[in-house]
């Protein structure tokens, strides 16, 4: 078992606060251990943040909550930011419904949080897969995100996030009954999720050896 990492949760949506327990608790099965706090404002979200007994890893912000106006805090992104301020190694995630160019490139360029979700991209697997991403220390962006800021993704393919690791995985030699041991799926799950993939790509009865080719063929490593 890894060191308990802490997390903070603030959303003013208890039913989302709730999936993102669910997805931590499933997550959990990789040998991991979180304590979370939540909290449902700024308000709350502010004192638990500047309480110096509090101590986090990670940290999930929704963007658009009620405000602490009192301290200037008007939104999830002043949140952020305090939080990059207080404990500057916690690794931060926004997530948020909004999908305007101009709000989304801001937040990049302004927070850098370790990741962005747009909510009407996320999925229970993708969820999960965006808490590896970032507790192995790499940036995870949803598919709206990385369309918006004008990174390569694989919309025409139809392909997710997690499609394109598998494949990436795949490429490097990692052996089909092995990818559990990078991508937090069941076997079940990656065995569906790969033929998914083949149909996609029109290789549906081929090898793993054909998948990379066609991958390959169409650009997508």
């Amino acid at each position: 078992m890894k060191s308990p990492i802490n997390v903070l949760i603030v959303d003013d949506h208890p039913f989302i606060i709730q999936a993102y327990r669910n997805a931590l608790n499933k997550y959990s099965e990789q040998g991991y251990e979180f304590t979370v706090t939540q909290a449902g404002d700024c308000k709350t979200g502010y004192e638990t943040i500047t309480d110096p007994k509090n101590d986090f890893q990670m940290a999930m912000f929704d963007i658009s909550m009620p405000e602490y106006a009192e301290k200037g805090i008007k939104s999830g992104e002043d949140l952020a930011m305090l939080m990059h301020e207080t404990m500057p190694e916690c690794k931060v995630i926004l997530l948020t419904m909004h999908s305007e160019p101009e709000k989304v490139n801001n937040i990049v360029r302004n927070i850098n949080p370790s990741g962005l979700i747009i909510k009407n991209d996320i999925t229970f697997d993708e969820l999960i897969f965006a808490m590896d991403r970032i507790l192995h220390d790499e940036n995870y962006y949803s598919q709206t995100v990385i369309k918006l800021i004008g990174h390569k993704q694989n919309f025409d393919h139809n392909l997710d996030t997690i499609d394109t690791q598998i494949i990436y995985q795949l490429s490097k030699g990692v052996p089909g009954n092995e990818l559990i041991k990078y991508i937090p799926l069941s076997p079940n799950s990656m065995e569906n999720r790969k033929a998914k993939i083949k149909i996609t790509l029109g290789v549906e009865y081929c090898s793993d050896e054909e998948l990379i080719e066609a991958a390959k063929e169409k650009g997508i490593i």
